[in-house]
């Protein structure tokens, strides 16, 4: 088959073609976004719990294994109980969680910063330094990159403003960190804890130190770091998965209805040219690999248009959004491609069956 006749025909119609190269480049651009945001939010969060340096977490019974998303807080005490009653523990750090829903929505840790110290190995400060208030608060790099924050500034957060008193890298559980005081004040909570990161005395105690926090605490969720992370994915969130289901569905069917209506416009422009190729002996084989190999030739350049301008809109949202963490894997990058081919071979099917269906008498009397 010349190829030379198929590209010249794509050329010949230039808008409807650069319309269809960009609706395959969307749908692989969405597909590619939706799951990428998705994945890369779960990716970044449990890493950012990884960066906390504990090797275990405590949370209320009947916890979701989502930070913020728990029961009522625990009695700060029960950090002591452990520390006395559990071999190997080395520190027990209370966490205060809550959700900042201005401007985004971020985990903010209500904190005391010695205890934090204990786990983390303190925080690198990028500017300022450690709280001097109840209403001073650290941020780190990324949030106060992404907000134009600077040390002194102010924060709003639960209809309170909170002083800048230092920006810290990024990676030790939040984004955000105040005082557990204040916390505790704005929660209208008293020495309780959202959360209690466990640091043992070796690694290699993580185990046993877990079986002993059940017994002492049997109804509590009790979770290594490593178990707890490995939970951050979509299919323990079967809203995520559906919404990403729903999402590629959309992005399939935009392939599919674009490569069709522009196939389909195709064939009925060309009726008198498939009259003359079928007049001069094309058989309705051929006739259908010419639609065909439009229609995958359209789909070849969009995929690379797709992925290409997912690229570019990854580093424009890490200029402009660096909180927002987008994931692009070569699994993912290859799936949607093959969603975008199957979209466009069902899109041609029904067009190049019916132009090799044409009667050749019929097609050249066709005005």
């Amino acid at each position: 088959m010349d190829t030379k006749m198929v590209i010249a025909n794509l050329l010949h119609r230039p808008a409807r073609t650069i319309i269809s190269i960009l609706a395959v480049g969307l749908e692989v651009g969405m597909v590619l976004l939706v799951v990428g945001m998705t994945t890369g939010m779960l990716n970044e969060t449990s890493k950012r719990i990884e960066g906390v340096g504990a090797d275990i977490l405590v949370q209320p019974p009947g916890s979701s294994f989502l930070l913020g998303v728990t029961n009522a807080p625990m009695p700060i005490k029960i950090g002591d109980l452990l520390g006395q009653r559990v071999p190997h523990v080395l520190h027990v750090v209370p966490v205060l969680v809550m959700f900042n829903v201005s401007g985004g929505v971020n985990l903010v840790f209500g904190i005391n910063l010695e205890q934090f110290k204990e786990v983390t190995g303190g925080f690198a400060y990028h500017a300022g330094g450690p709280f001097t208030g109840p209403n001073d608060i650290l941020v780190d790099d990324l949030y106060a990159r992404g907000n134009h924050l600077s040390v002194g500034k102010t924060v709003n957060l639960f209809n309170r403003s909170f002083r800048v008193a230092g920006i810290v890298e990024h990676g030790k559980g939040a984004r955000l960190f105040i005082p557990l005081v204040t916390a505790e004040e704005l929660s209208g909570t008293q020495d309780k804890a959202s959360i209690f990161f466990v640091k043992c005395t070796d690694p290699g105690y993580i185990d046993d130190v877990v079986d002993g926090i059940r017994q002492v605490l049997p109804k509590y969720e009790v979770r290594s770091i490593p178990e707890y992370t490995s939970l951050y994915t979509s299919n323990n969130l079967p809203a995520l998965d559906s919404f990403i289901a729903a999402m590629i569905s959309v992005a399939l069917g935009i392939g599919f209805l674009v490569i069709f209506l522009s196939m389909y416009t195709t064939i009925t422009e060309r009726t008198r040219e498939i009259g003359i190729l079928k007049s001069l002996g094309a058989s309705k084989t051929y006739i259908m690999e010419v639609i065909l190999r439009e229609a995958g030739i359209l789909c070849l350049v969009g995929i690379l248009a797709g992925e290409a301008g997912t690229v570019v809109v990854r580093r424009l949202f890490e200029t402009y959004f660096p909180t927002l963490y987008i994931l692009l894997t070569p699994q993912w990058e290859l799936y949607a491609a093959l969603l975008a081919v199957a979209g466009a071979l069902l899109g041609a099917a029904y067009p190049a069956l019916r132009a090799a269906s044409l009667d050749p008498v019929d097609a050249l009397a066709y005005e």
